[in-house]
């Protein structure tokens, strides 16, 4: 496990690893901003937001789709631009109680993005679904039912979409339709213990990405880990992070065998702080398996 040579993140999330520039992207939700990072040269750029970036994938022609706390917006990475694509409906999406969090796009190249709500009295939170027509952007429901959504990825052969509600340690899968973008069956795929005083803590899932055999992998927030998932749900294999709040991975490098992870600090009791003074960097790890491509965002 690599510490990156990078200034820590205040919370980061949705690494994707850009297979033209060759660069790792991730979004600094706490810090308003997505960086970008040059392995090759050491190069690294930073884009503020005016909101919290809790999720983003590359589009064409260097731009970046971004979910921000009232919408989905588009980032011309080369200007610094950046305008809305689709505001959330404010029946349904209250700016003051939820914000996007987790999203990446599919095979198809829509843009799908889960949000969170706080305080979490309700399951307001759901899964919003972008995608781009003759007639310009469509925004859907698809699912609702959430805390704090993570974990959104998609089987290698595109028949099942997994979701993760984190505060209830429970990741669900979806029936998938690639062609028409529709989710079918709702069950639970795999649920972790939760905290009890006094006994051992494995975390709670957030992030997660899929690798070409199929298997989940998900950063156990508060549990200093990364899973390592079969389709069946078993362990395959925990892979120990120096800090404490993983909090997603993705795939990289030439061969997409460079596991790359995010991690926070925000929030997070001064001792533990203390103790593991990276929190909020960045990691890589090589691994067996590689993992799926990113999937580019079809304006």
């Amino acid at each position: 496990m690599q510490t990156l040579p990078l200034p820590p993140s205040e919370l980061g999330e949705s690494p994707f690893w850009h297979p033209h520039e060759k660069r790792l992207y991730w979004c600094d939700i706490q810090g308003f901003a997505l960086h970008a990072w040059e392995p090759a040269t050491g190069r690294n750029w930073r884009w503020e937001t005016p909101a919290e970036p809790g999720c983003c994938a590359p589009a064409p022609d260097r731009h970046c789709v971004i979910g921000l706390r009232d919408g989905f917006h588009l980032l011309d990475t080369a200007s610094g631009a950046l305008r809305c694509l689709a505001p959330l409906p404010a029946a349904r999406h209250d700016p003051r109680r939820l914000r996007l969090n987790d999203g990446r796009c599919d095979t198809a190249g829509r843009f799908w993005a889960g949000s969170m709500v706080t305080p979490r009295t309700a399951p307001d939170a759901a899964l919003w679904r972008l995608s781009a027509g003759a007639g310009g952007y469509r925004l859907e429901q698809m699912a609702g039912d959430n805390f704090t959504a993570n974990g959104l990825a998609f089987s290698p052969d595109d028949r099942f979409m997994y979701w993760s509600n984190t505060p209830e340690h429970r990741i669900d899968r979806f029936d998938f339709d690639a062609a028409t973008g529709a989710i079918g069956k709702r069950q639970p795929w795999a649920h972790f213990a939760r905290k009890e005083p006094g006994q051992p803590y494995g975390g709670r899932p957030d992030g997660a990405a899929v690798d070409r055999q199929g298997n989940y992998w998900v950063a156990m927030y508060e549990g200093a880990c990364v899973l390592q998932l079969a389709p069946t749900g078993a362990v395959l294999q925990r892979i120990a992070t120096p800090v404490q709040c993983p909090t997603m991975v993705c795939f990289g490098g030439e061969d997409l065998r460079t596991l790359y992870i995010t991690s926070a600090r925000a929030g997070r009791p001064e001792q533990e702080r203390n103790a593991s003074p990276a929190a909020g960097c960045l990691f890589s790890t090589r691994v067996e398996v590689p993992g799926l491509a990113v999937n580019f965002f079809k304006p």
